[in-house]
Parts: C-alpha cells; sequence; structure tokens
C-alpha cells in the first residue's frame, strides 16, 4: 500500500508540473504564421534592431525584372537561417519566464525500500542581476539570428540578380562580337576580290582571317558566360528570365556606412557579449533564494544561500577579466562602425570610377566609329589598304567592348552596397 500510495503522490506531483508551465491557448495550434520572421510577439519586449531590419525596403523597382528574379530567389527557400532564428526565438521565450520558482520532481527509494517522491520548489529573491542577464541574452541572441537571416537573404537576392546581369552582359558582348564578325567578313569578300584580281597581296586575306578567327573566339566566350550565369540562375530558382527592357540603377543613400548590416550584427553581438559578462559575473558571486520541498514522507522549507562558482582568492581578478570583456564588447562596434564606413566610400568610390570609365568608353568609342567610317570609305575608293583599316575597327570593338563592361560593373557596383546595406529584400516579408 505504502508503494501505491507513493506512486499517487508522484502522479499528483508530476500533474502540478504540468500545470505550472501553463496550458497551451486554444487555437495556438492553428495560428497562422506570421508573414514576417521579423515579427515580434506584442507582450515581448521590442528590439530596436529587429525593428529597422523589418522596416528596410528592397531598392528594386517592383515591376522590374529585376525585383521579378529577387522574389524568385527568396520564394519557397527554407534557409538554415530562418531555423535558428526560430531556434533563438523559442529560447527567448523559455527564458522570459525564468524569473518564476522553479520545480524539482524527484523520486527514490527509502531505507525500507519503499518509493518516496518529492517536489523541491526554489524561488530566487536575489541574484545580482544573473537571470535578468539570460532574459536580455537570449533576447541579443535573437538579434543576431535576425542579422543574420536578413544577410542571408539579400546575399541570395544579390546573387541571383547578379547571374541575370552577367547573362545579359554576356549576350550584349556576344551580340556586339557577332556584327563585328559579319563586318570582318564583308572586308574579307573585298579582300578576296582584290586578291583574285591581283590588286592585293595574299597576306591581307590571311590578317583578315586572323581578326574573324579572334572574335569569333570572343563571342563564344561571351556566349559560355551567358549560358553558365542563365544555367546556375535556373539551378537557383527554377525560372528562366526574359532579358530586361531597362538597365538596373538604384538610388543609393548618400551615407550608408552607418546602415551596415555588419554594423547591426556587431551591435547586437556586442549587447550578447555584454550580457553573458554580467551572467558570469552574476555567477561569480552569492545568490539568496526560498526554497522547499513537499514529500510523502514529509515537507520543509528555509532561505538558501549559494553560489554557482565557488569563491577564491582569484575572483577579484576574475570579476574584473569579465569588465574588460564587456569594454572590448563595445569597443568591437566602434570598430564595426569604421570599416563599415570604409568599405561604403570604397564601393562609392569605385563606382563612381566606373561611371567614369562608362562615360568615356561611349564617347571614345564614337570617336573611333567616326574615324573608322572615313578610313573604310577610303579603303572602299582603293585609298587605303586593308592593313589600315583593320586596326581602327579593332580599337572601335575594344573601346564598345570596354563600354558594355563598365556599364555592367555599375550595375553590379549598385547591387553590392544595396545588399551590404540589407536594402535588396523587403523586410516585411522575409
Amino acid at each position: 500500500m505504502d508503494s501505491f500510495r507513493g506512486i499517487s503522490a508522484v502522479a499528483l506531483l508530476c500533474g502540478l508540473s504540468a500545470c505550472s508551465m501553463g496550458l497551451p491557448e486554444e487555437g495556438a495550434g492553428t495560428a497562422a504564421e506570421p508573414r514576417s520572421n521579423f515579427a515580434q510577439s506584442q507582450d515581448a519586449p521590442q528590439s530596436e534592431i529587429i525593428q529597422t531590419l523589418m522596416t528596410r525596403q528592397s531598392l528594386l523597382t517592383p515591376a522590374s525584372p529585376y525585383a521579378a528574379v529577387a522574389n524568385a530567389a527568396l520564394t519557397g527557400q527554407a534557409r538554415s537561417s530562418q531555423a535558428a532564428l526560430t531556434s533563438a526565438k523559442l529560447r527567448a521565450e523559455a527564458q522570459s519566464k525564468n524569473w518564476l520558482p522553479t520545480l524539482s520532481p524527484s523520486i527514490g527509494l527509502d531505507d525500507l525500500g519503499d518509493m518516496v517522491a518529492s517536489l523541491l520548489i526554489e524561488q530566487v529573491l536575489f541574484d545580482n542581476g544573473r537571470r535578468k542577464a539570460e532574459r536580455a541574452f537570449a533576447a541579443a541572441d535573437v538579434e543576431v539570428a535576425a542579422v543574420t537571416l536578413s544577410e542571408d537573404m539579400n546575399d541570395r537576392v544579390e546573387s541571383a540578380v547578379g547571374l541575370y546581369i552577367s547573362a545579359q552582359r554576356g549576350d550584349e558582348k556576344a551580340a556586339y562580337a557577332h556584327r563585328a564578325i559579319r563586318t570582318m567578313a564583308d572586308f574579307e569578300r573585298v579582300v578576296v576580290g582584290r586578291v583574285n584580281g591581283g590588286v592585293s597581296d595574299r597576306s591581307d586575306l590571311n590578317i583578315v582571317k586572323s581578326k574573324i578567327s579572334g572574335m569569333e573566339s570572343t563571342k563564344a566566350t561571351a556566349q559560355d558566360a551567358a549560358q553558365t550565369a542563365r544555367a546556375e540562375l535556373l539551378a537557383m530558382t527554377g525560372h528562366n528570365f526574359a532579358a530586361a527592357s531597362q538597365r538596373l540603377e538604384l538610388s543609393l543613400p548618400a551615407d550608408g556606412g552607418r546602415e551596415y548590416l555588419s554594423v547591426l550584427r556587431s551591435q547586437s553581438e556586442a549587447k550578447r557579449s555584454v550580457e553573458l559578462a554580467t551572467m558570469e559575473r552574476a555567477g561569480a558571486l552569492p545568490q539568496l533564494a526560498v526554497g522547499g520541498t513537499l514529500s510523502t514522507s514529509n515537507s520543509g522549507g528555509g532561505l538558501l544561500l549559494n553560489a554557482a562558482e565557488p569563491l577564491g582568492f582569484g575572483t577579484p581578478a576574475a570579476l574584473r577579466a569579465i569588465d574588460a570583456q564587456k569594454e572590448a564588447s563595445l569597443r568591437q562596434v566602434g570598430e564595426a562602425e569604421e570599416e563599415a564606413r570604409r568599405d561604403y566610400s570604397r564601393q562609392i568610390q569605385r563606382l563612381s570610377s566606373f561611371r567614369r570609365q562608362e562615360s568615356e568608353a561611349l564617347k571614345l568609342s564614337q570617336d573611333s566609329r567616326e574615324t573608322y567610317n572615313l578610313f573604310k570609305a577610303q579603303f572602299e575608293a582603293g585609298q587605303r589598304p586593308v592593313t589600315d583599316v583593320i586596326p581602327i575597327y579593332e580599337e572601335l570593338v575594344q573601346r564598345e567592348q570596354a563600354y558594355i563592361d563598365a556599364k555592367y560593373e555599375v550595375m553590379l557596383i549598385q547591387l553590392s552596397v544595396a545588399a551590404s546595406l540589407g536594402l535588396l529584400a523587403d523586410g516585411d516579408k522575409i
């Protein structure tokens, strides 16, 4: 009979423990998931960093093909960073209740072999801020996971749109090379006629054929680059996209160094490190709690004074080391801000440089075309040999290709900066 009473007591204690965890709300299992992974519970502390991430909007024009590529890259992709954020949120939710009393049921046998059930109830009265720091640490961990998710999604959009742009660059360079080959083929027909008529030497024909072979190789290389980028984009998104009718132009902020996702990451990591140091410091100091034991045999209670770590002669130095770690974490934020400002300035200078190269290449190609048209007319009138015209046309082709490269580099740099700022994906849709 004593054994049966012990089992009944265990069942009662387990039931009490379950009640203390709280019952699930009605309909909780069927509630729709929030649209954004950054959505914060109204009863939870609101994070400024997560709110910042959620309010950031993509710089891609909604109706543009670039936005369509971005949406395809984001849709239906189960990312590990999403799971990490969900896990961090659940840990934070669990830690938000760490101020409540703890229950520790146990089962054992007494000296007579009878089963004894007991329940230890403990409520911390003073812990030097340890539990508060645990809650803050868990909240900061959510922020770190949120920034990681934002970086992941923006990097994914950058990769997808970058592949789309690379495919367009390959197509445009291949198309221009094709036109250049047709022009050189016209030269070849004229030179063949002159060689057959004894007007020109056969070496002129060999020069033309050599230049055509070089342009065919350039065309094939551009086509391969376009096909590779398009195939990779298809594997990434499962979609084929039509060529864009307009070039990518993004309105980047004038001073975006402070808005880098890397700065937000550093801020959240510093906050997490500070709270971790606070936890460690509180763990090295005594805490006061009140506890009680309920069992099938007897009950009792009283005040408890203990420490998570034993005190020793090195404790003061250990506490100073923890305080120094807090300072180091805060200084890392300043370093991250400086690095972000430097990177932003560097990227903006590169953007300005390639815009200048694009403008210069366009002007030079126009000048080369005027010279080429003049030499071509003189060649057709028999006033110049083909060896004079071909170098002029080669120069024109090189400047046109340089213009195409500079134009697409401008797009890719804008894309990279926008990704660093978290401005390629709508925060409320991540």
